[in-house]
């Protein structure tokens, strides 16, 4: 039986142009999984954990425990792809299932699914059948080789790829040859080059100096870059990321990482930093850059070499080091760590919602749809200057989630709390006699300056600039609230951890967001302040207020010299203006000045689809119907005469009277005053939905849009302009996003994830 398959194989492929000998898994097998697979299978939110970003995952195969499970009393086993196993065997021992291995005359998993879904093809550009749940939380069935009949039985229509336009007839013809074959792999890592080694040589040499103060600043930076894909600007090759780990072998030796579960655990007596190469398919939702150059270094050695300070011990890694940087790294001068965050803040925002999570649904339920983001100059923090502040307030500031057990969790939550509002009263004392801020503690180094954040329902995504109409909220961080949300998201977080230990997270979290908050108040005339917090703080959040918050009722003026009424909108714009210079993505469509709402750097019939798409942003849904119709993030691409084309974002922006709990997100919707904000590029991992129209439609679209009453209305705008998931070229238009990319933003292109693409 098998032998009549692969000649049945052979001659379809032959007829095609191919020979089945020639078929190589890197040149034949991986582009077709990055084209159609990739887009749901990678990161931890892949299906099955089957994730086919490189040959690593599809030898390690599927494994039915998801790794987000939010309801989990116990911390699960860690599966990190190359990182907790190496090899289809020592996966099959962590409960990992073949997908590529056929059974005797049986065809392999892979296979059997594949054929379902081309045995079903969807009715071009039709809505996906009733009855296929798309949702992101849906509960996946995770077949295996002996459940396969009973599920292609009851489950004809979950063929794979799912719900989507599937794989031509060459590309499975191709993978179900390679897998008659035995699905040998060719694959081999890629190397760095010349140049890039000698960068690395010179990182690794700086990292893996001895000493009791070296070795404690190279731990800091560590854990502040162990997530980064780190790449060299300076004879990098493209498409070359490296992850700083920690090794057992030295550099000149292959690296062979330690796998613990956090940054900050115990490696163990005798570790080496690395820099190790980035194997597999660059994935957006996961690809937070970070750049190294001359000047990087350079810069690095100043910041924490360039005071005289020492140390001559180096802190374990005790519960209580965990827990609390600060006191942990208290030797470090605090202006060097806080300067080193500063210099690419929005590489540190990034990881707290693109990080360990792959998707933000522990913290984006915390944070308001959008809202922009400064900082706190280090000249004018009083946790840098003030020496007396510093060692009073750095026992207050440890974080929870380090303790997970079930027993505990209130507790340890309260005591956190108090700790942290005993902070809050020392800090309010302090600034009360400090003099009164003004622009200049308003930190304006560079374009890192100033941040905008647009949350899209369980994700989020960063970018540098004012980009979108003045937000409800505005934060302003100092480095205490930059470094707790960091350890407390970013190294502290265990994905494969317990409910304890990510509702500890996500109670503090809300803690960081409100201290934030009350920060930028600071900013604002004595007499705004109640007004603005009891916006922010609506109906059940006045509970919260009064519950878990401190109390900040300081009258303490500001040295800002702002209006009373309207302090908020007055701020933003001296903002606009003060860091015109530093605004990385100066935004004409949403902040719009004197009726010229578009760039004037595109091209005329650009400014004109821009003129009209500025007919829809900052205008409330309550005089907007078809803002109620509109996903979290939705893509616009216009095309232009000369063949060329534009990507946009419409990100809408749910209105809350107040984000202070973790349950019952919905009754505090406030849909009347819901908003869009429209921007040029790709501004989520997470597409929802996409539009194309020629530019010279742009005012009909805006038109159709602005006649929505309903979802008839909607979807008669979608049918003209719409690309659904079964639309003939769905995959040409999805992964053109990443096309526009890689033109755009080279360094920042990833392949995009379509679990999220809704059925409209």
């Amino acid at each position: 039986m098998l032998t009549r398959t692969l000649l049945l194989l052979a001659l379809l492929l032959a007829s095609q142009g191919l020979r089945a000998e020639s078929i190589s898994y890197t040149r034949d097998i991986q582009p077709i999984f990055t084209e159609k697979c990739v887009a749901c299978h990678a990161c931890y939110d892949s299906p099955c954990q089957l994730n086919l970003t490189a040959a690593e995952g599809a030898q390690r195969g599927a494994n039915k425990l998801p790794v987000y499970d939010g309801a989990r009393t116990k911390a699960q086993e860690t599966t990190r792809l190359f990182l907790d196993a190496h090899g289809a065997d020592a996966w099959r021992r962590k409960d990992f299932w073949s997908v590529l291995d056929g059974r005797g005359s049986q065809a392999a998993l892979m296979a059997r699914m594949i054929d379902l879904g081309h045995e079903h093809p969807l009715l071009p550009n039709a809505k996906i059948p009733e009855g296929l749940d798309l949702s992101i939380n849906r509960a996946n069935q995770c077949p295996t080789p002996d459940s396969i009949d009973d599920f292609v039985q009851k489950n004809p229509r979950s063929g794979m790829p799912f719900a989507v336009t599937g794989l031509t007839g060459r590309q499975l013809a191709t993978i179900k040859t390679w897998l008659a074959q035995g699905a040998p792999v060719d694959e081999q890592a890629w190397q760095p080059s010349a140049a890039e080694s000698g960068q690395i040589a010179d990182w690794e040499s700086f990292l893996n100096q001895p000493g009791a103060r070296q070795s404690l600043v190279s731990r800091w930076i560590y854990e502040h870059l162990f997530l980064a894909h780190l790449y060299f600007t300076e004879n990098g090759q493209d498409g070359h990321f490296f992850q700083l780990v920690r090794s057992r072998t030295p550099s000149g030796q292959p690296i062979d990482p330690i796998a613990t579960r956090r940054p900050n655990d115990d490696p163990g007596n005798t570790f080496y930093y690395r820099l190790w190469p980035i194997q597999g398919v660059i994935v957006h939702k996961t690809h937070i850059t970070y750049p190294l150059n001359r000047a990087k270094l350079s810069r690095t050695r100043e910041l924490f070499y360039g005071t005289a300070w020492s140390t001559d011990k180096v802190p374990g890694y005790g519960l209580q080091h965990r827990a609390n940087p600060f006191e942990t790294f208290a030797a470090i001068p605090a202006q060097a760590r806080y300067q080193f965050m500063l210099d690419n803040a929005e590489y540190f925002v990034r990881t707290f919602i693109r990080g360990p999570v792959c998707r933000g649904q522990i913290a984006t339920d915390v944070i308001r749809d959008n809202f922009w983001a400064v900082f706190q100059d280090p000249q004018h923090d009083l946790y840098i200057t003030d020496a007396k502040f510093r060692a009073k307030a750095s026992p207050l500031l440890a974080l929870p989630g380090q303790i997970d057990d079930m027993g505990a969790m209130l507790s340890q939550w309260r005591s956190y709390r108090d700790k942290r509002n005993d902070y809050e009263k020392l800090r309010q004392d302090v600034y009360d006699d400090a003099p009164a801020p003004t622009w200049a503690d308003i930190w304006a180094g560079n374009d890192n300056a100033v941040l905008s954040i647009f949350r899209q329902y369980d994700s989020a995504s960063v970018r540098k600039g004012l980009i979108g109409g003045v937000p409800q909220t505005i934060w302003w961080l100092d480095y205490p609230l930059l470094e707790r949300t960091y350890y407390g998201l970013v190294v502290n977080f265990d994905v494969y951890g317990n409910v304890a230990h990510q509702a500890q997270t996500r109670l503090y979290f809300d803690l960081i967001r409100n201290g934030a908050e009350q920060n930028f108040l600071r900013l604002m005339p004595v007499g705004a302040r109640k007004k603005l917090l009891d916006d922010w703080y609506q109906n059940s959040g006045k509970l919260k207020m009064w519950a878990d918050y401190y109390n900040n009722d300081s009258d303490a003026p500001t040295g800002l010299f702002l209006p009373e009424k309207g302090a908020r909108n007055a701020f933003a714009q001296q903002l606009l203006k003060h860091y015109v210079a530093l605004n990385a993505r100066p935004d004409p469509i949403n902040l719009c000045e004197n009726g010229a709402c578009y760039r004037n750097s595109v091209a005329a019939p650009l400014q004109d689809a821009e003129q009209a798409f500025s007919r829809l942003v900052s205008r409330p849904a309550a005089g907007l119907p078809v803002i109620d119709q509109f996903p979290e993030a939705t893509m616009l691409r216009v095309e232009l005469p000369d063949g060329q084309r534009e990507i946009y974002t419409v990100l809408r922006n749910r209105a809350h009277s107040n984000v202070a709990f973790m349950m019952g997100e919905s009754l505090r919707y406030q849909p009347g005053l819901d908003t869009l904000t429209i921007y040029p590029g790709v501004l989520s991992s997470y597409p929802n939905f996409m539009f194309d129209l020629k530019a010279g439609e742009a005012d009909s679209f805006v038109d159709a849009l602005l006649q929505v009453k309903d979802q008839a209305g909607f979807d008669k705008v979608v049918e003209r302009w719409g690309i659904r998931r079964s639309h003939p070229q769905f995959w040409f238009y999805f992964h053109d996003l990443d096309a526009y990319m890689r033109e755009t933003e080279p360094v920042e292109a990833g392949v995009l994830d379509m679990n999220r693409y809704e059925n409209l």
